[in-house]
């Protein structure tokens, strides 16, 4: 018996490739195919499947983390895997956080799709060990410490450095410090510069 599959991804060519992969396999058999993450949380609300490929960035009322929470919500059994092609420094542990089971990005494929979905069925989890490594500035987004990327995200959401402080509970000093850190890491000028550019990196992606 073939694993019924849902697909939600806005990008008509990723989502023909993602239709091609299930519809040639044994393994698999599409049960739908939606440009929305709503579409695909609303599918779920009166039927079910096995597993979904769901894409995080899809225009629309919601993204593909929060959907994929309520679709675990509605059918715990279903599996989920999440794609993107972002480097958004968040998305691994959001995804981790709502349940969904793997996570793959589009650009990196570290192993095939096909691979993933059946390993993913047989009732394994994989998760890259961290988010793409992109050039930010003179250096790479790697070498940010995980508190920077975390200033870093108030940051592009334009608080100032006592709210950033309130946010994450740490001194004004050190939001200070984490700052003066990046800016001398990445050679930018400015916070806004710094803000800007993490943006559209797509290192830092307000929903």
């Amino acid at each position: 018996m073939a694993y019924s599959v849902v697909i939600a991804e806005d990008y008509k060519m990723a989502r023909d490739v993602f239709a091609a992969t299930v519809e040639d396999s044994e393994l698999f058999t599409l049960a739908a195919v939606f440009n929305t993450a709503y579409e695909a949380m609303d599918w779920f609300e009166h039927n079910t499947a096995d597993l979904v490929l769901m894409d995080v960035l899809i225009p629309g009322s919601i993204n593909g983390i929060s959907a994929a929470k309520i679709i675990k919500e509605r059918s715990p059994a279903t599996k989920i895997i999440i794609v993107t092609s972002m480097p958004e420094i968040s998305y691994i542990d959001r995804a981790k956080a709502v349940g969904a089971e793997s996570f793959w990005y589009k650009e990196l494929q570290e192993q095939p799709l096909l691979e993933l979905m059946t390993r993913t069925v047989n009732g394994e989890s994989i998760y890259p060990a961290q988010s793409p490594v992109v050039q930010f500035g003179s250096t790479l987004s790697s070498e940010l410490t995980g508190r920077e990327k975390s200033v870093l995200r108030e940051l592009v959401d334009g608080r100032s450095n006592k709210e950033i402080a309130e946010k994450l509970g740490i001194a004004e000093n050190t939001v200070k410090m984490n700052i003066t850190n990046m800016l001398t890491k990445t050679g930018y000028k400015s916070r806004l510069e710094l803000a800007l550019k993490a943006r559209h990196l797509g290192l830092v992606i307000r929903d």
